[in-house]
C-alpha cells in the first residue's frame, strides 16, 4: 500500500513539475516577446493596443543602443500632451527609415484602455506608436530608478536616450523645442 501512495505521490509531483516547466517557458516566451510588445509593427485599427508593467517599461527605458528612444509619457484627458502629439508625429514621418523609434506611453487609468484610449489613438494617428501603462502600478522607486527629473507629479514628460546619453523634459514640447533635442542626439 506503501508503495502504492508513493508512486501515485511521485507522479503527482512529476506531473507538476512538468506543467511549471511549461508555465516557465511560457513566461520566457512572452519576456523574450517584449521587444515586440516595445517595438510593435503596425497593426490594424481594431487590433489591441498592447501593454507593459512597470518592470517592462524600465527595461525599455533603459535599452542602450545605436537607435534613438523618444518615449512621451500622456494620458487622453492631458491638453498639452495632446497638443504636443502633432509634433511627434511629424518627426515620426521625417525619421522614418532612420534609427529613432518614438513611442507614445499612455498613463490612462485601465477603465478607459479598450474605450477611450483607443478611440484617442485612432483619432489622432498614433495607435501603432502607442503602449498602455497603468499608472496606479508606478511608485517611488520606478521613477527614482529610470528618471532624474521627473517624480510622476505632472505630465507630459518625454524621456530620450541613445546609448548612455539621456535628455528628460517635464512639459509641452514645442516643435522646435523638439526638433532640437532629437537634433542633439542625431549629430
Amino acid at each position: 500500500m506503501k508503495k502504492i501512495i508513493l508512486s501515485t505521490f511521485l507522479i503527482t509531483v512529476l506531473f507538476s513539475c512538468k506543467k511549471e516547466a511549461e508555465k516557465t517557458e511560457d513566461n520566457t516566451v512572452s519576456a523574450d516577446s517584449i521587444s515586440d510588445a516595445v517595438a510593435p509593427e503596425p497593426v490594424s485599427s481594431v487590433a489591441k493596443l498592447q501593454s507593459l508593467s512597470p518592470a517592462q517599461t524600465s527595461d525599455y527605458l533603459q535599452t542602450k543602443n545605436d537607435t534613438l528612444y523618444v518615449t512621451n509619457f500622456f494620458a487622453t484627458w492631458c491638453g498639452p500632451c495632446v497638443r504636443e502629439i502633432p509634433h511627434f508625429k511629424e518627426k515620426i514621418e521625417e525619421l522614418k527609415g532612420q534609427p529613432v523609434k518614438i513611442t507614445f506611453i499612455s498613463l490612462d487609468s485601465k477603465e478607459v484602455w479598450d474605450s477611450e484610449v483607443p478611440q484617442f489613438v485612432d483619432q489622432h494617428g498614433i495607435r501603432n506608436n502607442t503602449i498602455l501603462l497603468d499608472g496606479s502600478q508606478l511608485d517611488g522607486n520606478f521613477f527614482q530608478n529610470n528618471f532624474d527629473k521627473w517624480d510622476g507629479g505632472a505630465i507630459p514628460f518625454t524621456y530620450m536616450r541613445k546609448g548612455e546619453k539621456t535628455d528628460e523634459y517635464l512639459g509641452m514640447m514645442t516643435s522646435e523645442l523638439l526638433n532640437s533635442k532629437i537634433d542633439s542626439f542625431l549629430k
